[in-house]
């Protein structure tokens, strides 16, 4: 809103200062500060209002050091990130632009799940929360209407990079086509050239490669808001562990929306120009102070903890956004904190129910799933599982600063790729 209002004033008053606003790095900066602002000014009033009414946490006992602490602690706030995420972004970008809409619309719609989820636990007393299949009718929703948005929206376009090589085979020129065009190109790491066509795999069947490269661009999509969702909602076990580790995507998901959508940047590095994309830095900057000033009060040990409502929502933002800027095949590089959280699950359940079905007695891989609580869990804490070490149970601190690191080291790797093949 203030975008527009100082773009009018601007170009109708000539205001001294006003063409600011036309500089996304300095929307940017407003917005991170001003989200970083919210959550921890107001996510004070927020969590003594959850402490008054007396909105905790219900936590099991599964044997893991200093949990049933945390017992009461207030819950439900996600409601501080996506407050401190739309403020900023309604204010400050250009509300026009169809990819910040998308987002917009991704806060909302994972919030209202997880919101519906946590409400049900804590005001309805159903520790099974929102059940599982009506979670995933919302996840697959909002991945067809990111998907089926990017096929019929006339501004959700491309303009795919052709690389001319020097004389010298130094220096590379990078040209682009003329024309915007749909395509269902996405950015693929480690290959040369690094634009990948959904449509490739329908090669058989002549013209309609590209409608049929579209339906499974669309199932792709939904396959990936659902599991990245998921991922971030099992990470959420540990103070601190989901806002950190989303913050840092979110720098990495800023910085490849703005590559993309900057066509000098876009041309230095060789990879497909995005126009509009561009816009959204000032959505990242606003995710990212949300998460960081969450941290304030989430951080160990938590005063408040975020819920189904930040994690849902924080783990579709990250999904959707990965997709709009066509790098969602960086995502298990990228999110493989998320990833390997839920890959431990699956591993767990999936050797559990075979083992038992072949010796009649279960076993495990990891002491506790997800991958967080088996560095929880002493050594020999009487679970027989393959995996044992460490026999120590680390401090809870220590393992979500160094799945931080871990996330850190992913997030230098996901912006190499760009230049690796």
């Amino acid at each position: 809103m203030l975008y527009h209002l100082f773009h009018y004033l601007d170009q109708v008053f000539d205001i001294p200062g006003g063409r600011l606003f036309n500089f996304i790095s300095f929307r940017t900066g407003l917005a991170f500060i001003l989200a970083l602002l919210l959550s921890t000014m107001f996510g004070r009033r927020i969590i003594d209002y959850l402490q008054k009414k007396q909105i905790g946490e219900t936590i099991r006992d599964l044997g893991l050091e200093g949990q049933m602490s945390k017992k009461g602690t207030p819950t439900m706030g996600g409601v501080i990130i996506i407050i401190a995420i739309l403020v900023p972004t309604l204010l400050l970008a250009d509300i026009t632009n169809i990819y910040v809409l998308l987002m917009i619309v991704t806060t909302v719609w994972m919030g209202l799940i997880g919101f519906l989820d946590d409400y049900i636990k804590v005001f309805r007393k159903n520790k099974e929360g929102l059940k599982g299949r009506f979670k995933i009718v919302g996840q697959i929703g909002l991945g067809l209407i990111v998907g089926l948005t990017m096929y019929f929206s006339p501004s959700m376009v491309i303009r795919e990079n052709i690389e001319v090589k020097g004389a010298t085979q130094r220096v590379e020129n990078v040209l682009y086509s003329k024309h915007n065009v749909k395509s269902t190109k996405t950015t693929i790491p480690f290959v040369k050239n690094n634009n990948f066509n959904y449509a490739d795999a329908f090669k058989s069947v002549g013209e309609k490669a590209q409608d049929y490269g579209w339906i499974l661009f669309v199932v792709v999509t939904i396959f990936i808001v659902t599991a990245v969702s998921n991922g971030a909602n099992l990470t959420d076990g540990l103070d601190g562990l989901a806002t950190g580790s989303s913050a840092i995507m979110g720098v990495i998901l800023g910085i490849l929306a703005y590559v993309s959508g900057n066509i000098n940047y876009a041309g230095y590095l060789n990879i497909m120009y995005l126009p509009g994309t561009g816009e959204l830095l000032v959505f990242a900057g606003a995710f990212i102070g949300a998460t960081i000033g969450f941290l304030w009060y989430n951080s160990f040990p938590a005063q408040i903890f975020m819920g189904d409502t930040g994690s849902l929502t924080l783990g579709g933002i990250i999904a959707v956004f990965a997709i709009l800027t066509r790098k969602e095949l960086l995502i298990p590089i990228l999110c493989g904190v998320f990833f390997v959280e839920s890959l431990s699950v699956i591993l767990q359940v999936g050797f559990f129910k075979f083992t038992k079905k072949r010796f009649g007695e279960g076993k495990r891989i990891f002491k506790m799933t997800p991958l967080h609580h088996h560095y929880q869990k002493q050594g020999n804490a009487g679970i027989q599982a393959i995996f044992q070490r460490p026999i120590q149970a680390m401090p809870e601190s220590k393992i979500v600063i160094r799945f931080w690191i871990v996330g850190i080291i992913l997030a230098a790797i996901t912006i190499i790729t760009l230049k690796i093949r």
